[in-house]
């Protein structure tokens, strides 16, 4: 009975060896924190954006960038970050024979580009686009709908993470 225990333990811990070898050898790391180079940001954001509300926050939490918010102090930013467009979605994906409809597809699309206050242009015109599927039933309408305000939280986090990471590549002005 011993001697299996320790058959299994011993195999058990060269497993967990080659896991921890195999991913060192890969280049796996954690992702660190997030480091930019400028420390002033203009927020193109309109002021009733909750996206734009949340990146602001997250932004200036960890104390390394100061937002600018208001037009009038755009030229002394560092950065100038252009809101082109923000636009939720939500696009039938689904229906049943008779027509109802079964699956939806919620969308958060952004597009933006960096700029210096001078126009010289850091990140192009991009769009970032987040989306999630959710089903859809009539007789739970009410659940459905918080379950939906519940998705769009989420991806508002994950559009403000991916947003930050891509300011964060930039490596100088």
């Amino acid at each position: 009975m011993n001697r299996r225990f320790f058959n299994q333990s011993a195999l058990t811990a060269l497993a967990a060896t080659v896991a921890a070898t195999a991913l060192a050898g890969c280049g796996f790391k954690l992702r660190g924190s997030l480091t930019y180079a400028f420390k002033t940001l203009f927020s193109g954001f309109v002021d009733s954006s909750t996206l734009g509300n949340e990146f602001k926050r997250v932004l200036a939490s960890d104390g390394q960038v100061t937002v600018l918010t208001d037009a009038r102090q755009a030229d002394k930013a560092q950065v100038v970050l252009e809101v082109l467009s923000e636009q939720r979605e939500k696009v039938v994906v689904g229906v049943t024979a008779a027509g109802q409809v079964r699956e939806f597809q919620l969308r958060i699309r952004l597009r933006f580009k960096l700029r210096t206050p001078d126009g010289k242009e850091i990140i192009p015109e991009s769009e970032l686009l987040v989306q999630r599927d959710i089903s859809f039933n009539e007789t739970a309408v009410l659940a459905k709908e918080a379950e939906e305000g519940l998705l769009y939280r989420d991806m508002q986090t994950d559009m403000v993470l991916q947003l930050l990471r891509r300011l964060a590549a930039i490596k100088a002005l």
